[in-house]
């Protein structure tokens, strides 16, 4: 512990401890790092951590972190890069479910379900179910029912978020997104509708936040294991 506070290095103060506090080590927002900090960050990390998990990261970023990283993946999507220094080959905790609205939502319930993957869950991804088509979504009930945290991605209205939500008896994570045409503000109407939502157990991050509702969804899937 007293070895491990942090790592200065100059531009960045690499915490160490993240792991030991909370069962994830740092992780890295790409935007506004050049590729260089962002690939000396990651290489602080990786001396002390198995795995590495860099969010908003350009194909730049990549080019740089996957010169020295050569087991460096990168998402287009939803522009993450993930290292990870060993093979795991233990199954995944089950019970995350990510379900989003339309096929322009995927890059933030991609970004959720990578987040919460790399923290050890079996995400189950049922994706561009909104409520325009709604019977789509109730096709999917088995997979709603069998869920212990659902994370709800939506532009637009953000409807959908409520919809699960008065179907489901488990915690739902609402993730509004910048999809929509003019008068939804960059998903302010979508985090307003989320905000306002009548179903139960609904709680809401914020827009496009989709590293936050993986994060949290994993938290909570990993807390129901007996320690």
């Amino acid at each position: 512990m007293k070895g491990l506070p942090f790592e200065d290095l100059d531009f960045a103060k690499v915490d160490h401890h993240r792991e030991l506090r909370q069962g994830f080590p740092e992780v890295i927002y790409g935007e506004g790092k050049t590729p260089q900090q962002i690939c000396s960050i990651a290489s602080a990390i990786l001396s002390r951590s198995g795995k590495v998990l860099i969010t908003r990261a350009s194909e730049e970023d990549y080019r740089e972190v996957q010169s020295v990283h050569h087991n460096a993946n990168y998402d287009n999507s939803s522009k993450i890069i993930t290292i990870l220094s060993e093979t795991d080959n233990s199954p995944g905790v089950p019970g995350l479910l990510v379900a989003c609205a339309g096929t322009s939502d995927l890059p933030v319930a991609i970004e959720a379900s990578i987040t919460a993957e790399m923290m050890g869950c079996d995400v189950n991804r049922i994706f561009d179910v909104g409520v325009a088509g709604i019977h789509r979504l109730f096709d999917k009930m088995d997979d709603l029912h069998n869920a212990k945290v659902i994370v709800a991605v939506a532009g637009m209205e953000g409807a959908l978020a409520s919809v699960i939500g008065g179907l489901v008896d488990v915690p739902i994570i609402a993730v509004p997104t910048s999809v929509g045409y003019g008068a939804s503000f960059g998903g302010v109407a979508a985090l307003l509708a989320m905000l306002n939502s009548c179903a139960p157990g609904v709680g809401v991050v914020n827009i496009d936040n989709g590293f936050g509702a993986g994060y949290l969804a994993a938290n909570i899937v990993l807390s129901s294991i007996p320690k």
